[in-house]
């Protein structure tokens, strides 16, 4: 079901302003400039229209001219960044890791979070266990190449020491094969979102205001709309960012402000004890009509809590609450069979899935919403949520 039948329902964008907030990855704005050139080429081919990008200076931003028929479109992207946080959090050796693997499970564990959390999606819980179980693994890999050298060798102390060097070999092999098997990577993930409980890191907390900061100038300027987009754990982020400026009234006059998610993972926070910056954050912009709040997800996506409701699930609905409203990608419907059977086990690619093209894409067409001529509002306050949205309340 499309979301309008006529354009002519609501006034045009001929200029858009639209940051990009990321979630935990440690590559630069480029990397996300390059994906939008290249699906994008792809997604206008597909649905007949016109998309070109162009780099700006600074190399955090890029331009993008979509034409429409006889309808322009300017829009400029910006990506709102904290890959330097990430690097810096993914600093050290393979003990960080384990050191990381051992604080996180506890503070799931022994917050009750991991067991409320299977209430919701299955699949976001087991990626989250996939680090625990891989990075386990390779432990036990390492300890069992250790003891058979101690069992092969007959000499003593040249036993023990090829032991210690087989062992650290092993660990370091599976540090090293990090960038194909991710166990490394989502354990700084989970890591750095549960540190404090669940509460923000102070530098994060810092370059949170400074995003909301360039979000209010923007919201100042020439252009139709200002469009937020959150992916995976930027989705979260962006709650408190526009729940800062909502807060402070920064929002008050201006032009029109969206907010889309995409592939949201906020109850692996909001479930957490020292949350309650963020579980506020959800409560203003779950109850207020400023901000028209989109949230996407797909049951495909094993790494996201499709179609849970972060207001909701986080426990602070009420009955007036206005957002978001929430549908589906449906990966199964709007990409090809034939690139679904290829994509469907490639969970990490499907993640990113909302950022590329689709072969059948209804009315979620990533390129569309960011650079086309309507609105978020005006292109989906009509379109009904999807359906099996589950709204159960995992926060104790």
């Amino acid at each position: 079901m499309r979301a309008m039948t006529s354009t002519e329902q609501a006034p045009e964008v001929r200029r858009r302003k639209v940051f990009y907030l990321p979630g935990y990855d440690p590559f630069p704005p480029r990397r996300y400039r390059e994906m939008y050139r290249r699906e994008g080429r792809k997604q206008a081919e597909l649905s007949g229209y016109g998309l070109k990008v162009a780099g700006l200076p600074g190399g955090t931003a890029w331009q993008v001219d979509l034409r429409d028929g006889a309808r322009e479109v300017v829009t400029q992207i910006e990506v709102l960044v904290w890959s330097d946080l990430v690097q810096a959090s993914m600093t050290g050796n393979v003990l960080r890791s384990y050191a990381a693997l051992v604080r996180t499970a506890w503070i799931y564990l022994a917050s009750g979070a991991l067991w409320r959390l299977t209430r919701l999606r299955k699949g976001p819980v087991l990626a989250a266990l996939y680090p625990v179980v891989a990075l386990l693994a390779q432990l036990l890999l390492a300890l069992g190449a250790g003891v058979l050298c101690l069992q092969l060798v007959p000499v003593p102390w040249l036993d023990l020491l090829l032991a210690v060097g087989v062992f650290a070999l092993v660990l370091e092999a599976g540090y090293r094969a990090d960038r194909w098997l991710y166990a490394h990577y989502l354990m700084r993930d989970y890591a750095y979102a549960a540190g404090l409980g669940g509460a923000y890191p102070p530098e994060l907390r810092a370059r949170l205001s400074g995003f909301a900061d360039r979000v209010a100038e923007a919201a100042r300027g020439e252009v139709d709309e200002v469009l937020l987009v959150g992916h995976s754990s930027g989705a979260y982020l962006g709650v408190t960012v526009l729940a800062e400026l909502l807060r402070a009234g920064r929002l008050e006059s201006g032009v029109t402000v969206g907010f889309l998610s995409l592939g949201h993972v906020t109850p692996m926070v909001s479930a957490l004890p020292q949350a309650t910056e963020l579980r506020g954050d959800l409560a203003v912009l779950g109850h207020q009509s400023r901000v028209f709040w989109l949230d996407v997800t797909a049951p495909g996506d094993g790494c996201a809590f499709a179609l849970c409701d972060p207001v909701a699930v986080s426990g602070v609905a009420r009955a007036d609450q206005t957002g978001p409203r929430i549908i589906s990608a449906r990966f199964s419907e709007t990409l090809a069979p034939e690139t679904w059977a290829k994509l469907r086990w490639r969970f990490y690619r499907l993640h990113f899935q909302y950022l590329h093209a689709f072969d059948r894409p209804g009315d979620y067409d990533y390129f569309q919403i960011t650079a086309g001529p309507l609105r978020l509002k005006d292109r989906f306050e009509a379109r009904a949520p999807s359906p099996s949205v589950l709204r159960r309340r995992v926060v104790a």
